[in-house]
């Protein structure tokens, strides 16, 4: 039977494993918190799990060093996005105390206090009070997936022996945006000449216009073999991946090694970049491409809607979705899926591939399509 001590104001629990006592702090001046991990000693002698004082001593900050570690060796992409995560969300809440003491309750409390704080962005004209959105439930469950991510480092190095149930939020990050044929055409001739080329490349390819387009080199375009590669280290998900050249691939990288080898006889610099701007490495064009869209009509798309509407390209074409994922980087098929989009023309479409199949009606039913089938079926 085990037994709960006040020192001071620091609540100790007492409890009994084969015959020994072991005394051991709950770190709290709660007596519900002494209580639990009472509760959670008693418990765990009773499985046979290994028990010791040392055991559930963990604190915030050094399991967060532990997964900071694990993302740092691991050569992650998203170690800085953990660390400011950690130092500007988690720690305020969590920090100070030991992993043990967070139970579901806190993370849900944690949730709450998260949704009541707006996002806080410069004004776009000077003088205008600063913009606010609410956080999103996507950029709240990163978070939880750091503080998940701890508590599984500390069971399985033996300093925790379990974690609280974490609930994530629902997320609405489906995927709608994508250009059809016209619409990129309207896009492109409004764009900066020195950007066309990369805009239309990522298009074709579907591929990361930060992480691959921009900084893709000619060492990396092979016209005798006609494709185009990129090295394990430069893509997202860690995997090499080969894009075939098409025909109109092929053209566009020709025209653009004949300007890049005119500027490099003209000013004799050296260019390793397949797109850039006068010799220099594009950065971004994030608000050209912004500007673009605005003027040609097609106001709140983004750069990445290029990625999905190659993927529905590629679906479109007849290619198997396997070699399709290849081809775009995408390594699970839940991603790929959420980019294949359907729209009103393929709806349209199926309907006339159903018209030839079963010989019924043609067209579209419009207001009056009801009248117009009971009167051919008369």
């Amino acid at each position: 039977m085990g037994q709960l001590k006040k020192r001071g104001q620091i609540w100790w629990i007492r409890y009994y494993r084969n015959g020994r006592r072991h005394e051991e702090s709950s770190g709290s001046t709660k007596e519900g918190e002494a209580k639990r991990l009472l509760r959670l000693r008693e418990g765990d002698i009773e499985r046979g799990v290994p028990v010791t004082p040392k055991v559930g001593r963990i604190r915030f900050e050094e399991a967060a060093a532990d997964v900071i570690n694990d993302y740092r060796t691991n050569g992650k992409r998203s170690l800085d996005d953990v660390e400011r995560r950690i130092e500007k969300h988690l720690k305020p809440v969590f920090g100070g105390r030991r992993m043990a003491s967070i139970a579901t309750a806190d993370i849900r409390d944690y949730v709450a206090r998260r949704q009541d704080m707006p996002l806080v962005f410069k004004p776009l004209k000077k003088g205008d009070p600063p913009r606010t959105r609410p956080v999103s439930n996507a950029e709240i469950n990163r978070e939880l997936t750091a503080l998940k991510r701890m508590f599984n480092l500390a069971i399985q190095s033996g300093k925790l022996i379990q974690k609280p149930h974490i609930p994530m939020l629902k997320e609405h990050n489906v995927r709608v945006g994508f250009f059809e044929r016209d619409q990129f055409q309207d896009v492109l001739q409004r764009l900066p000449e020195a950007v066309r080329p990369a805009a239309t490349f990522m298009y074709i390819t579907g591929w990361r216009i930060d992480s691959e387009v921009l900084p893709l080199e000619w060492r990396r375009v092979d016209f005798e073999a006609g494709e185009v590669c990129l090295d394990k280290d430069t893509t997202k998900n860690g995997e090499g991946r080969t894009f075939p050249m098409t025909a109109e691939l092929r053209r566009l990288l020709e025209r653009q090694r004949a300007i890049t080898q005119h500027l490099q006889r003209q000013k004799g610099l050296l260019c390793p970049y397949v797109f850039h701007r006068a010799g220099e490495p594009i950065k971004t064009f994030r608000v050209a491409f912004k500007t673009a869209c605005r003027k040609a009509g097609y106001p709140g798309r983004v750069l990445h809607d290029f990625r999905r509407t190659a993927v529905r390209n590629l679906v479109r074409a007849g290619i198997p979705e396997r070699v399709a994922m290849q081809m775009t980087g995408h390594k699970t098929r839940s991603v790929f899926e959420r980019y294949n989009i359907v729209s009103a023309g393929d709806l349209r479409d199926a309907a006339k591939r159903l018209d030839v199949a079963t010989g019924t009606i043609s067209g579209t039913i419009g207001e009056n399509g009801a009248a117009q089938v009971q009167a051919r079926n008369a």
